[in-house]
């Protein structure tokens, strides 16, 4: 089928008459900004880190040589993109006995979204920053995880090794007075307080807890009746998947008759997490599939602790350094492939050596392409019929993540105490950036001695906004604006929940994804696309968290696993993938 078009933002507002509270989700992305900071601190250090866009735009504005020069390499296998899905590829092949495997990226460090940073001697993370514990279909993540030594199978479930288990408290929510009307989008929230857990619960009003109970209750038979799993691919499409998958989250929470106030913006916080757009751009079927495929959704009264999820000061980094380890000299970084052409008997590929400022040729028998569908299709010379009818239909969040160093602890606002995960309630962003930021994580909450002295806050901007226009504004804002203004912006932020935070301010690293994550908007997921990359047969395999519609580890992990398993069949080695 022919994936179905985007609504507007007019349109998506024209259909929500029963949400209200949507209409300012896409008010002006740039004006004057007012605020409690109107400097930046005083000797403020930081600077962009991570991304080499450059590279990556000079290959696409056809400003690389076209010509490769020196002695062709050669491989059995190249794995193109050291994300994830390239590392659990090669991760595969080389415990299965398959030695000749290079591994390619663009980036100094591998780990695609899921890279760690250090400030000071602290680590702290790039991008994806925690992993739950794996669910019965996510088998290939678990053998992973239980090899390495994190997780544990008793009683029929896994349990997880308590040292990298987030410790308590685990998440908070800060509800300033007057709830959503509560905007403060140029200055400080005056008073409020911070209540365990992310779901609203502060001033609630029968109607509200209502519509908890009835969404949960909705999500519950939905599991039974059309069945979800992670990662997606184990459960059989259905015509009823697909009819969710044409519509828009909140056009479906429209026709249900969902209109409280804390449930959408609950909702549309979960999009924006885990989609980095929020519910009126993502599919129905996206939406539902967050809570459906894992642990339900728990409203406040039923919920008595909190799912149990892995994480380490650096994210989930500490993952991809782990896949990463023994890859040796088959890891090779600042490589960046620029064409790619599947032969008879080898696949050839052109790849820029940033290290050595020249084009280079490999030649491999097999080649796998973690890259993001957009890239693998620009990067395939000959075309590909499935990238070219799918990718026109696909749509990327550019997201912003920043680490905070603070010269010590700041006073905290009434309620729980300090959290790992952090949150506003909130539907307005600081100006110029109208869409609200994810809060912040405490980079320093899984130290295991008594955390005292500085403080490292990473703090998240999903900027994939509520409709695509908006969305590509926010990627242009965040390529052409300097650090200097997104900092004073993320401080901002911080600024309206933490009044005393500007002076203790030292450093502030900013990390900027221009495509970081495949949106799952209508039509992505059910497009035929998708399935027809995954079995695709050859010399030439697909390997990425896109092909999935949307990017998560468990996703990302298990393609990269299957990919291998493909070669290593190709190759004549027996291995399955379950």
């Amino acid at each position: 089928m022919t994936a179905a078009t985007p609504l507007s933002r007019r349109d998506c507002l024209l259909r929500l008459g029963a949400m209200p509270w949507l209409a300012g989700l896409g008010t002006g992305l740039v004006g004057c900004e007012k605020s409690g900071i109107s400097d930046m601190p005083e000797n403020l250090g930081g600077g962009w880190v991570g991304a080499r866009h450059d590279a990556a735009h000079a290959w696409r504005d056809g400003k690389l040589p076209e010509h490769a020069t020196g002695v062709a390499r050669s491989t059995h296998t190249l794995v193109i993109g050291a994300g994830v899905a390239g590392l659990s590829a090669a991760r595969h092949l080389i415990d299965a006995g398959l030695d000749d495997v290079i591994v390619l990226d663009l980036e100094a460090q591998p780990g695609g979204n899921a890279r760690g940073h250090d400030i000071g001697g602290m680590p702290c993370p790039l991008g994806a920053h925690y992993l739950p514990l794996p669910g019965p279909e996510a088998s290939e993540v678990a053998r992973w995880l239980e090899a390495i030594g994190l997780i544990r199978h008793e009683h029929g479930r896994w349990v997880g090794d308590e040292r990298y288990l987030c410790h308590s408290a685990q998440e908070r929510l800060f509800v300033p007075d007057g709830g959503l009307s509560a905007l403060a989008p140029r200055g400080f929230w005056a008073s409020g307080q911070w209540q365990d857990g992310v779901v609203p619960q502060v001033g609630l009003q029968a109607s509200d807890e209502a519509e908890y109970r009835r969404f949960s209750e909705r999500i519950t038979r939905m599991q039974v009746d059309l069945g979800f799993a992670m990662p997606t691919w184990r459960r059989a499409w259905s015509a009823g998947l697909e009819a969710l998958d044409r519509i828009s989250f909140a056009q479906w929470l429209n026709q249900e008759g969902f209109s409280s106030a804390p449930l959408l913006w609950l909702l549309d916080y979960a999009c924006r997490d885990d989609f980095g757009a929020g519910l009126a751009r993502v599919s129905a079927w996206a939406g539902i599939h967050y809570f459906a495929s894992r642990h339900g959704f728990e409203w406040p009264a039923q919920a008595e602790s909190h799912d149990p999820v892995l994480t380490w000061p650096q994210g989930n980094g500490w993952l991809t350094q782990k896949l990463a380890q023994g890859l040796g000299d088959r890891w090779q970084p600042e490589q960046l492939a620029v064409s790619v052409e599947e032969g008879r008997h080898a696949v050839t590929v052109r790849v820029w050596d940033g290290r050595l400022r020249q084009m280079r040729q490999w030649s491999a028998k097999q080649v796998v392409l973690a890259v993001p569908l957009f890239v693998a299709r620009r990067l395939l010379r000959l075309g590909h019929a499935a990238l070219d009818a799918l990718v026109p239909h696909m749509q990327y969040a550019p997201w912003l993540v920043s680490n905070v160093l603070l010269k010590e602890g700041l006073r905290d606002r009434s309620g729980v105490a300090r959290a790992w995960d952090n949150v506003a309630f909130t539907h307005a962003g600081s100006e110029p950036v109208s869409v609200p930021s994810l809060g912040y994580v405490d980079a320093r909450h899984q130290s295991l001695s008594q955390v005292s002295g500085p403080m490292l806050w990473t703090h998240y901007w999903a900027l994939g906004g509520h409709s695509a226009k908006q969305g590509q504004a926010l990627r242009e804002l965040l390529l052409r604006r300097p650090w200097a203004d997104w900092a004073r912006w993320v401080l901002m932020d911080l600024a309206r929940v933490h009044p005393d935070l500007p002076g203790l301010v030292e450093r502030v690293d900013l990390m900027r994804y221009g495509h970081a994550m495949s949106i799952p908007v209508p039509g992505v997921r059910s497009h035929p696309g998708l399935a027809a990359l995954q079995s695709h047969q050859g010399r030439l395999l697909f390997a990425h968290a896109d092909l999935s519609g949307y990017s998560v580890f468990e996703e990302a992990f298990t393609h990269g696993a299957r990919a291998a398993a493909q070669v290593l069949a190709s190759a004549g080695i027996r291995r399955s993938i379950n």
